[in-house]
């Protein structure tokens, strides 16, 4: 995963395509705007693994997640491991 900064989102190179999520960093939190992947990539479970590294790097940071996307909320209610990191 890569952090494009610049563009203020994680984007994971999947077969020559890019699975990304939107972010804004704030004090203690990380916020997910919108997780998109294309559609040769839905239901392969690219944009679970993207939030998987997501949600550790959040940890890394000691923050935790303003999910405004539906897709990110979901996946991280779901998540045993990391439903903790749910602001």
């Amino acid at each position: 995963m890569r952090d494009n900064a610049e563009r203020q989102r994680f984007e994971l190179d999947v077969d020559g395509q890019i699975v990304f999520a939107d972010y804004e960093r704030q004090p203690g939190l990380l916020v997910i705007r919108y997780v998109y992947a294309p559609p040769a990539l839905r239901g392969t479970g690219a944009a679970s693994r993207l939030m998987g590294l997501v949600a550790g790097r959040a940890r890394e940071e000691e923050r935790r997640i303003v999910a405004l996307c539906g897709y990110a909320r979901g996946w991280l209610a779901r998540s045993r491991t990391h439903r903790d990191l749910l602001a």
